[in-house]
């Protein structure tokens, strides 16, 4: 086990405190802040307090690059959503082919993504997500009910169709259907899932639409059709968000991660 504390960058740390400056050059608590709605400077510090203390993540390891993070999109859920809100927090990759004793005292079933907070492991990422969300508030990324399931049933169709030794079965074909549905939200309504903001259905599938390239790629020789060009700049806009790309698995642990399903 490696652990590797990520820190957000300065500026993201200095969101709420420039929110609580009026004058650059005088004392924070001047005079001149005295117009500053107290309500919002309460919101502001209190954020910025709370989330200074790093939290605790289990995630997998990468299974081909030694202290790298593994493959797992759940985790890379969490992680955006860390990433999004700039929370600190101290990443503990576990080797899941030999889970140490300790882990799996937190974690008696042995699965991540596990997260510490207030002094109690969580597990599960729609669970994590949340308590997250509630507990660090700003900036929102809760997404409407409403919306919250555009694009749920594509990773379930996408494995169907990872899975299949039939060229004839329908699978690729379900998948198609859910990436045209798909496409046509976003034509409609995006550029992202709640419009012009990213939220947290976003930080849901991207990472489950960076699996589907990476593997249909390798294993079918499948890639995205140009008939769903939405998609395609949905697909390449999160993947280029910074928090994606720090977070975002090695092609070859997501190549690796999937061959048991296709080998099945």
């Amino acid at each position: 086990m490696s652990a590797i504390r990520i820190h957000p960058p300065a500026t993201a740390l200095s969101v709420s405190i420039k929110h609580l400056t009026c004058n650059p050059n005088t004392h924070l608590f001047t005079t001149n802040c005295r117009n500053l709605k107290r309500s919002a400077f309460r919101r502001n510090l209190t954020v910025f307090a709370m989330s200074s203390d790093p939290l605790e993540v289990c995630a997998k390891s990468s299974i081909t690059v030694p202290n790298r993070l593994g493959d797992c999109p759940f985790t890379q859920r969490v992680l955006l959503t860390l990433e999004e809100k700039h929370l600190p927090y101290n990443l503990k990759l576990i080797d899941l082919g030999n889970k140490p004793e300790w882990f799996l005292s937190i974690s008696p079933e042995g699965k991540v993504p596990i997260v510490k907070l207030d002094d109690k492991w969580i597990a599960d990422s729609d669970v994590i997500t949340k308590t997250v969300e509630e507990k660090f508030p700003e900036p929102p990324l809760s997404t409407p009910p409403e919306k919250s399931s555009v694009g749920s049933k594509i990773f379930s169709t996408y494995i169907g169709f990872l899975k299949s030794k039939d060229a004839g079965d329908g699978t690729e074909q379900a998948l198609l259907n859910e990436l045209s549905t798909f496409n046509d939200y976003l034509k409609e309504n995006g550029p992202f899932i709640n419009g012009k903001d990213i939220s947290g259905a976003d930080l849901s599938l991207g990472p489950k639409l960076y699996h589907m390239e990476i593997a249909l790629g390798y294993y079918k020789k499948w890639s995205v059709p140009d008939s769903l060009p939405h998609l395609k700049t949905y697909m390449k806009t999160v993947f280029s968000l910074e928090s994606f790309t720090k977070t975002m698995p090695l092609t070859e642990d997501v190549i690796e991660g999937w061959r048991p399903k296709v080998m099945g």
